[in-house]
């Protein structure tokens, strides 16, 4: 028997379900459960709401609640009557209840698996997306509660609720009866209301950080009476940057009489201010800061940049104070920055917003920059001003309490203004998330993060985020799976983002150097062979070169249709008494970009030393070509230069992507200029890698030149050239552009995840088999599975774990062998000596009773007692290559599949791949070729290839088990030894453990901190 609504074990107040939102405006909600606490908030409500939202919600004329109404609609069981609120200032602004009903369409329990319902939104709000919202909250509550369908009554005049149903993506079914829609929702999510939920939630975050960095006006809230202070310093760079909006400062303190400060006006409050105000920047003690909040909650304000320190950033009462910052901004419908951010910029022409410490709005460009210190932001925008790289929008997060980079991954996605973006993490909030909108983002503009506390084994100050068991090696690996750029320091990250944004993306690896330095070249030839590239040998110009024959050389290489990208080297031209002359690099940069600019869209950088103007000029802004000098003079040094010594230490370079050359030979000759100026080339072209376009054809990247408005139409357009003062950091910036390129190229045609459809895969057996083994009341801390256990649910995936019996004994190994049949194996399965082959602790190929007891007497007497080795016996596998496969549960990453050679070497080297789960067919063939130990499995030395089709099955059935079966927290396969033909999985345990919570995949909702 079903228990009444009283003895239910659901009748408790589900906390859960409460939920902050964004809206479609940008704007914050909160949903809750109604409780019987809002009897006074639902009448209110209903009377604000007009006469023909009633009429659509009754079907008839409703004017006021009765009573007997209020205490229905407040009084629920949460399992077969609830009702769900969203709220705004702590207000109703829109609920929504289901009543589970049967067949008949009458007041039903479970099993009853349907549900009646109803929607009401107060017509000031409607248009914000609060319904569709609303009915992913509750759709998530129903299947909780065991209801599959919802069922509703629609007036067809009420076109703005079907709409909500039909837009959802769920399957439905419509009718018209009596004179209304009945239409039914089938509550399994699918892949069209994923999609439909997703787009959604982009819309949203986009339009609320759009918000904040497209005010019509802001409020500076602590600007002080005197100069100085962080306040009057903010209100002065908002001015100084020429926002085009209305700036108002406001201060409790003011003088009586003081009606202005710097010029602007000035009020004790923003209610005096007579207007609204978008963005309020808050610049004062923190203990006073929820005074401002209430302030700007009350007047309408959207959203808040809060400088103020004094939070998470000082311990448990600055957690506290955290949260109930974030708990009040969005009770009023407001998203923060911060709190100790260091601000926002927006540099697009028609805001240009400074709302930061920066005295300077650095220039405009195509460069969106995120950061979650201020320290490391101020290092950046100097980096990339004293490189001449402009950016659309900066910000310095701080504590990142609410608004984080997830926020403006979604804002950069289809930012017309931003071609490339950059992020400086040091945590990650909802990894599970960020690497969703990372792929997706990735697939349009290039992603460059660098991860910060990568090794510090603790959350950043300030920072509360989930701890994450994986190593950063395997972050890194994800990463790159979601298409990101993982680069170790802020310095790779600027000089990334300066060839992403100014360069197109090239067509492959195969990379073109010339210059006037012989050593230079083939000191780039060496790195690009380090980072994976393909380099052609260099063409070394002389010393003698002049900016004219550098220009013929890049306008040769890159018509060359075997070079993908070039690498120009430069060094000044010395006179014949070995000083340098006088001059400076302006005349190289007209000849580089003249070449650039009239040739083949293909990437172009400089490696340049001690040239005097060079880096500027070649950073110039988008121009027509001067003709003023001509460009037929060698070039010189100029006095402070960065020298080429100014370099951090080189990192191990990432793997590189299988391009399928083979081993370039050492550095050759370089290819000289022959007497009739023509350049040679040591070899023919060759045709480009298949899956690639035709250089001429490669699609350009964002920030490609572009026609200049005004310019005269037969002159040659530049785009800016980055320049790099040593040739390591050119070419890993040049590398990481290729690895991006590829996967790009890959990601357009996407792998597939297999259906696995013939008898060899049972869900539902395993997940009865599931179910038995973790009971009625699971152990929270999980259950591994014994041997006999692990085989039979592997078995339900097709895998096939080859059979182990115990031998405590002499007698008890013979009983196995001959039961298993010769030849066998005996193993030891003591945790010391588990997976060591190198210890001693396995005898393979035994054919005999008498050679398996010679080496059970051998192992016991080398390595100790049977009761402490655990042996065991096991039949011979066909030989081969040793390998392990595994999958886990991060709590913060989520399933990840890794794979590697079985061994200690391999483990004290870190060679194993990771991928995120589900894994596709694609997914897998990376896998086992991405391990730097791969041509093992490949035929190495003469050896035979190994069944790498086998190992891809293996890995993709292992990927859908703990796909399908959340509650498979752990699974080594370890050997898995594959064979020229087939493999077998000698070894296997399993973790079983209540799921873990998915909060990627359910209503959307914005992270609690």
């Amino acid at each position: 028997m079903q228990p009444s609504p009283e003895q239910s074990p659901h009748h408790a107040y589900p906390d859960h379900w409460e939920a902050d939102v964004v809206l479609r405006d940008g704007g914050t909600a909160r949903i809750r459960p109604i409780t019987t606490d809002d009897a006074e908030r639902l009448v209110s409500f209903y009377e604000q709401v007009s006469d023909e939202s009633k009429y659509y919600r009754f079907f008839a004329p409703y004017p006021r609640l009765s009573a007997k109404d209020v205490h229905r609609f407040t009084h629920h069981d949460y399992v077969d009557r609830v009702g769900l609120a969203v709220t705004v200032g702590g207000e109703f602004i829109a609920t929504v209840r289901y009543d589970r009903i049967d067949a008949t369409g009458r007041p039903a329990s479970a099993p009853a698996d349907e549900a009646e319902v109803a929607f009401l939104v107060q017509d000031a709000h409607q248009g914000r997306g609060v319904a569709s919202t609303l009915l992913e909250h509750i759709a998530a509550v129903a299947r909780e509660r065991g209801i599959r369908r919802f069922a509703a009554e629609v007036l067809p005049a009420n076109t703005k609720m079907i709409k909500v149903f039909r837009d959802a993506g769920y399957t439905q079914r419509r009718s018209f009866e009596d004179g209304s829609v009945h239409l039914t929702l089938d509550l399994e999510p699918t892949a069209e209301s994923l999609a439909v939920q997703r787009a959604r939630e982009q819309r949203a975050e986009a339009k609320s950080v759009q918000r904040l960095l497209a005010p019509g006006s802001v409020a500076v809230i602590g600007a002080g009476r005197n100069p100085g202070g962080v306040g009057r310093t903010v209100l002065r760079n908002l001015l100084g940057a020429g926002f085009t909006g209305r700036v108002h400062a406001v201060n409790s303190a003011l003088d009586a009489g003081q009606d202005t400060i710097d010029g602007v006006p000035a009020h004790r409050s923003l209610g005096e201010i007579g207007e609204p105000v978008d963005l309020a920047v808050v610049a004062v003690p923190a203990d006073r800061v929820p005074e401002a909040v209430a302030d700007c909650g009350e007047h309408g304000v959207q959203g808040l940049v809060v400088l103020s320190a004094g939070y998470a950033e000082w311990g448990a009462e600055g957690r506290d104070r955290q949260r109930e910052l974030v708990r009040q901004a969005r009770s009023y419908g407001m998203r923060i920055i911060g709190p100790n951010a260091f601000g926002i910029i927006n540099n697009s022409e028609e805001v240009r917003l400074n709302a930061s410490l920066a005295p300077e709005r650095p220039a405009s460009g195509r460069i969106g920059l995120f950061t979650q210190s201020g320290a490391i932001g101020i290092a950046l925008l100097s980096g990339l001003y004293r490189r001449g790289a402009g950016l659309s929008t900066f910000i310095s997060a701080g504590n990142r309490a609410d608004i984080s980079g997830n926020d403006f991954l979604q804002y950069w996605y289809d930012d017309p203004d931003t071609d490339v973006a950059l992020l400086y993490l040091e945590s990650l909030g909802n990894p599970r998330k960020f690497t969703r909108l990372a792929r997706r983002t990735a697939a349009v503009k290039p992603v460059v993060v660098v991860k910060g506390a990568r090794h510090s084994g603790s959350t950043p100050p300030g920072h509360a985020v989930p701890i994450s068991r994986i190593p950063d090696s395997t972050v890194s690996a994800l990463m790159r799976q979601a298409g990101v750029i993982r680069v170790d320091t802020v310095t790779e990250m600027v000089d990334a983002g300066l060839l992403l944004a100014d360069q197109p993306l090239p067509a492959g690896g195969r990379v073109a150097i010339l210059g006037n330095s012989e050593s230079l070249g083939l000191l780039t030839y060496d790195v690009c062979l380090a980072e994976g590239l393909r380099p052609r040998p260099p063409i070394d110009l002389t010393t003698s070169a002049t900016p004219q024959d550098f220009r013929d050389a890049l306008s040769a290489a890159l018509a060359d249709g075997g070079c993908d990208a070039v690498i120009v080297t430069a060094i000044p031209w010395v006179g014949e008494n070995g000083e340098a002359e006088p001059g400076d690099g302006e005349v190289l940069a007209t000849a580089l970009h003249t070449a650039a600019a009239a040739g083949p869209a293909k990437p172009v950088a400089v490696v340049h030393v001690e040239i005097g103007g060079l880096a500027e000029a070649l950073s110039a802004a988008t121009s027509t070509v001067s003709q003023q000098r001509p460009a037929t003079q060698p070039f010189t040094a100029a006095q402070g230069t960065e020298p080429t010594g100014a370099t951090e230490a080189p990192t191990a370079p990432p793997s590189a992507p299988d391009t399928g050359a083979p081993t370039p030979p050492a550095a050759p000759a370089p290819t000289r200029p022959a007497p009739d100026g023509a350049l040679r080339t040591p070899a023919p072209p060759t045709p480009p890698p298949p899956g690639t376009a035709h250089p001429t054809g490669t699609e350009a990247a964002p920030g490609a030149p572009q026609d200049t408005p005004g310019a005269p139409q037969d002159a040659p357009r530049i785009g800016r050239i980055p320049a790099y003062p040593a040739a390591e950091r050119a070419v890993r910036a040049l590398a990481e552009a290729v690895r991006y390129a590829q996967w790009r190229r890959q990601a357009a045609v996407p792998g597939k995840v297999p259906d696995f459809l013939d008898d060899t895969i049972d869900p539902q057996g395993a997940a009865a088999r599931i179910e038995a083994l973790l009971g009625d009341d699971p152990d929270p801390r999980g259950r591994p599975l014994g041997h006999d256990e692990a085989r039979e649910l592997l078995a339900c995936y097709g895998i096939a774990v080859r059979p182990t019996l115990a031998a405590p004994g002499p007698e008890e190994a013979v009983a196995a062998a001959a039961r298993l049949g010769y030849p066998v194996a005996l193993k030891t399965t003591a945790p010391h000596l588990r997976h060591r082959a190198d210890l001693g602790g396995v005898r393979l190929d035994l054919d005999s009773e008498a050679a398996l007891r010679r080496a059970y007497g051998d192992l016991t007497e080398l390595l100790g007692k049977p009761a402490e080795l655990r042996p065991v016996v096991q039949a011979m596998a066909p030989r081969g290559v040793d390998t392990v496969v595994r999958a886990t549960i991060d709590p913060a990453a989520g399933a990840v599949l890794s794979f590697g050679l079985a061994g200690a070497p391999s483990e004290l080297l870190g060679d194993t791949a990771h991928r995120l789960v589900p894994a596709t067919d694609r997914d897998a063939a990376e896998l086992i070729r991405s391990i730097r130990a791969a041509p093992v499995l490949f035929g190495w030395r003469g050896a035979a290839p190994v069944d790498t089709a086998a190992l891809e099955e293996l890995l993709l059935r292992v990927s859908r088990l703990v796909d399908d079966h959340p509650e498979v927290v752990s699974i080594a396969l370890e050997p898995v030894v594959v064979a020229p033909q087939g493999l077998s999985v000698l070894g296997a345990s399993v973790r079983l453990s209540p799921p873990p919570a998915r909060t990627d995949l359910g209503p959307r909702r914005l992270s609690n901190y």
